[in-house]
């Protein structure tokens, strides 16, 4: 039997691009010819995956798994380079039982998802698909007696929502559950990106402050042009920035502008609270967009998100606020290779 020089090793890895450990096990079963090690490669797929590894993917699909008694639930995110593979029936099936794995397993993050059992199960599959695929991340929530769990998977497939709130009581977690998975829907269509205002980096806050003002000033120019109503230019655009002072300030300018206008003074109690009200709105758009909590509730919008399951919750007599939620959307934050039809085309004869 021929001996297998680290040498050796590394001109097969150089050849092929595939993992050493693999083109080490492939030389010996080769008894050290390096043309039938290359074929082995090669029938495994091992050579043909690895070819792939600096491509991108950020395709693929989402998955969820909710416990039948809502005590857990579990969300993943495994991506594709195409959207053909994604709507293979091998490739969904591959993310169905991915999620039941993570689910049933537990595993602490996806390097321990990849050396775990099913991993190597998953990398074996991936190898018949022949794309390159790869477990992008995952999520899981528990639930107590006393916490409302529930998600959501859209009809795409590729955005996920979990959504737990933690209640005054076991009845009212479990009045609440078909009202969570409202929440987790409002979540996947309104993509926020954290759960409350206090939750946002002030030097954030501050840098999106001056730019989104800017957007507005260059909107009202627009609808100026077009004889619309203008909207109001803020000066803020989060509660983080509303200290007491500013609030209080922004009353007194209320109360001057109405006694300006020749209101009577009896009726501003009428008056005040709703015109607060407006510029708490106009100076909280970042929030809005981005913080759960506070956007407004697609299925009221006259209530923010935290009020609407302040409300829900009280219709079953109790208390409830949602901690903590989950959202997967397929491919987010992942920047795509942009290739001309030429280059592609070029990249592929060569």
């Amino acid at each position: 039997m021929a001996a297998v020089t680290a040498a050796m090793v590394k001109e097969l890895r150089a050849s092929t691009d595939a993992p050493m450990m693999d083109c080490k096990k492939v030389l010996v079963e080769a008894d050290g010819d390096m043309a039938k090690a290359t074929e082995l490669l090669k029938a495994r797929g091992i050579a043909k995956a690895a070819k792939k590894a600096d491509r991108i993917a950020a395709e693929g699909l989402a998955g969820l798994v909710i416990a039948d008694d809502f005590s857990k639930a579990t969300v993943i995110e495994i991506n594709s380079e195409t959207d053909f593979v994604a709507q293979n029936e091998g490739f969904q099936q591959l993310v169905k039982d991915a999620t039941q794995a993570v689910y049933d397993d537990q595993p602490a993050d996806v390097a321990a998802f990849n050396a775990s059992a099913f991993g190597a199960t998953f990398q074996a599959e991936v190898i018949k698909i022949g794309e390159k695929i790869e477990m992008r991340r995952f999520a899981t929530l528990n639930a107590d007696a006393t916490t409302s769990l529930n998600g959501y998977i859209h009809s795409n497939t590729r955005i996920a929502v979990l959504a737990i709130a933690k209640c005054d009581s076991e009845k009212t977690a479990e009045a609440l559950r078909p009202f969570m998975k409202q929440v987790a829907m409002h979540a996947s269509a309104m993509k926020p990106t954290t759960l409350s205002y206090k939750d946002l980096d002030a030097a954030y806050v501050a840098s999106e402050t001056v730019g989104r003002i800017e957007v507005i000033k260059k909107e009202n120019i627009e609808l100026g042009r077009l004889k619309k109503p203008l909207k109001n230019v803020p000066t803020y655009v989060s509660m983080s920035q509303l200290t007491e002072e500013v609030l209080a300030k922004a009353e007194a300018d209320i109360k001057a502008t109405l006694k300006e206008q020749g209101k009577p003074e009896k009726i501003w109690d009428k008056i005040v609270p709703g015109s607060l009200a407006r510029f708490i709105s106009d100076n909280s758009t970042l929030d809005k967009e981005q913080c759960l909590l506070d956007q407004n509730f697609v299925m009221d919008d006259k209530l923010t998100v935290a009020q609407a399951v302040e409300k829900a919750a009280k219709a079953v007599g109790g208390t409830a606020e949602i901690t903590e939620f989950v959202r997967f959307e397929v491919g987010d934050g992942i920047e795509k290779k942009e290739e001309d039809f030429a280059a592609e085309v070029a990249a592929q004869m060569g």
